[in-house]
Formats: C-alpha cells, structure tokens, sequence
C-alpha cells in the first residue's frame, strides 16, 4: 500500500519545522513523541522522500516534483514521504532522520543542501542522496548526484524569440534572486536577443526571493509602464505576480516557466522556458531506484532532454491576439534551427554570471 503525504496540511508547530512535523518520523526526530517511528510501517525495502526547501503551491517546481515522486511511488509499490524544510537549521536534522528511518533514496532541492549532503552522506552509504539544481560535491561521493540546468538555453532561445515579437524594442527579465545561474540566464536571453538586433534594450530585475509574488508584480508592472512588453520570468513562485501584472494591459508578453501557468494567463503567456523539475526527479529517482545507479557524479541536464526546452502556448495561441500568435508561429521556424544550432556545436551560448 502506498502512503502519500503532503505537508501543505500540516499546522505549524514550533522552530519553524511545519512540513516535518508532519510525520512519525519528523516527531521522533524533534524528540516530542516517543516511539512515533513504530507506528509508521515502511515498505521492506526502504522508502523515497523529498524534502523541498521552497514552499509548495508554486503551480512551478515544487509542485511538479510533489506530484512526479507519489507518481513514481505509485508506480513502484513504495512509500514516499514528502517534507517541506523550511528553516535551514533543521536541514540536517530531517535528513539524518529520514535516513535512520530506512530512506531508499533522499532528493533534496538547491545549493543550500550541498553542504548538509556532504557531512551525512558517508554516515549512509545505503542511502542515495539526489541533489537537484546543485554544484558538484568536491571530492566526489558514491553515493550522492547532484543535478545541475542548461537553463540558460532556453533563455537564449528565449531571447532570440522576443527579439522577433517586441514591437517596443524593450525587453525584460525578472528573476527570484541575483545567483550565478540566474545572472547567466539574463545574460544569455540578451544575447540571443543581441544576436538578432544588437540596438535592443534588455533590463534585468531581481525580486529579492522565489515567493514574493507582491514584489514580482510590482517590478513587472514598472516594467510594462516603462514600455517593456516582453518579459522572461526565472522566481518560481514570484512568477505570480509578474503573470497578474503581465494580465492588466494589452500587448504584453511572458516567457515564465511551467506549463501550469498557462491557464494563469492564456492571453499574456507566450510560451515558457520549461525547467521540469518533477520530470527531472522522475527520471533521477527512477535511475536510483534501478540496480545499474552510480553515485559520485554530476549530471548537467540542457536542451533536447525533456527538462529544458523552450516551448509555446498552446492556450496563446487560441486566445492570444491574432497578430501576435501569427507571428509567433511565423518566427517557429528560426527558433527550431537555433535550438538545432545549439545542440550540434555550432551555436555557442557563453555561460556568463556576471552582470
């Protein structure tokens, strides 16, 4: 039987540990229910979990790797277990008690669980320890993966794109926060932008966080107002105010990220720059799961993949303005040798994370 948790539910208990509280084996890591691990019967063979360190009801990341691992559960006959690490102080604490509790394999988001990784992996080596969207772990260890994101591709493509649907000449980017990989995805959708009209003005923002949705739609509405009409999204929860603010104007043009945010804006979302990181989850969990997995490596995931990918809508194009889905589907075919350009060498996109 399958036991699927999700830690949206969960009322706040103290040290900001809401998601983990959740659990027999949260309680009886926090010490505030003895014996809480015997009342949670585990498959024989160990269970998965994902701890996610941002909130979940994103309609983006989050939510597709809440919904890929109880797939994947599903599907194999196990348990999942599914914990929202808020607080980076308890990071290590949640993990060391997922694993004392038989954890098959333990996925985990961002750089911030790099560290925690590396001082309780080699304490598990009957564990399997995923890092999704993470530098690789120096020196290697056989038992963990980190996972990192051509995304940048996308956003070149994404640039090359606009370049071709601006009819302002003014082109925006918004991300949650100014890091290396999101300073190279601005940097990439202006050169590819600049590779079809180098007079092109090209602005970026930063939110300050993944789930400001307040502070998105405060930057997006600047933006328009300053006569901007296309904009990449890269801030994950943020995106919901850029897409609200994207919705109050005619004319105006988002990339963002997932396609479940095509029905928060059939009229206003162009198409996305995808990184899926359930599907992503989905097939790393899935390889860990199998008796051929090697830890100790670092997998760079990037256009062609399934996880990365620059797309349309097809909601825009039944809903958006005619002149704008004809064009869009005009310009398709320059995105589609682009792309080709990338993947055989003979485009090269610079990863470039200064601004």
């Amino acid at each position: 039987m399958t036991s699927n948790f999700d830690d949206r539910t969960v009322p706040a208990v103290g040290l900001n540990r809401r998601g983990f509280i959740k659990t027999g084996v949260g309680i009886a890591a926090l010490g505030l229910v003895s014996g809480a691990l015997s009342r949670v019967a585990y498959a024989a063979d160990g269970f998965i979990a994902l701890v996610h360190t941002q909130a979940a009801g994103d309609q983006s990341a989050v939510d597709s790797m809440i919904a890929k691992i109880n797939q994947l559960a599903k599907e194999k006959g196990l348990q999942a277990r599914v914990v929202y690490a808020q607080d980076p102080a308890t990071y290590e604490t949640i993990f060391r008690t997922l694993a004392d509790a038989g954890a098959s394999v333990i996925v985990s988001t961002f750089n911030e669980v790099g560290e925690p990784f590396k001082a309780l992996a080699p304490s598990y080596p009957n564990t399997k320890w995923i890092q999704l969207f993470g530098d690789a772990i120096e020196p290697p260890l056989p038992n963990v993966v980190t996972v990192s994101y051509d995304y940048y591709l996308g956003c070149y493509l994404s640039g090359v794109f606009a370049a071709r649907m601006t009819k302002s000449g003014k082109i925006g980017y918004i991300g949650g926060i100014s890091i290396p990989p999101l300073n190279a995805d601005f940097n990439a959708l202006k050169a590819g932008a600049h590779s079809v009209n180098p007079d092109l003005t090209v602005t970026a923002a930063f939110a300050g966080s993944f789930q400001d949705p307040a502070k998105g739609q405060e930057i997006a509405a600047q933006m328009f107002n300053n006569g901007i009409d296309y904009i990449q999204t890269d801030s994950a929860a943020t995106d919901g105010g850029i897409i609200a603010a994207a919705n109050e104007g005619a004319g105006r043009m988002l990339s963002t990220l997932a396609r479940a945010q095509y029905p928060l804006g059939p009229k206003s979302i162009v198409g996305i720059v995808s990184l899926d990181f359930g599907q992503s989850l989905y097939n790393e969990v899935g390889k860990a799961l199998g008796a051929q997995w090697a830890g100790g490596t670092h997998v760079a995931t990037g256009l062609g993949t399934g996880v990365v990918e620059f797309e349309l809508s097809p909601l825009y194009a039944e809903q958006g303005p005619a002149d704008r889905v004809a064009k869009s589907k005009e310009i398709w075919a320059e995105i589609e040798k682009t792309k080709a350009g990338i993947l055989d060498g003979s485009i090269v996109v610079p990863f470039n994370t200064t601004l």
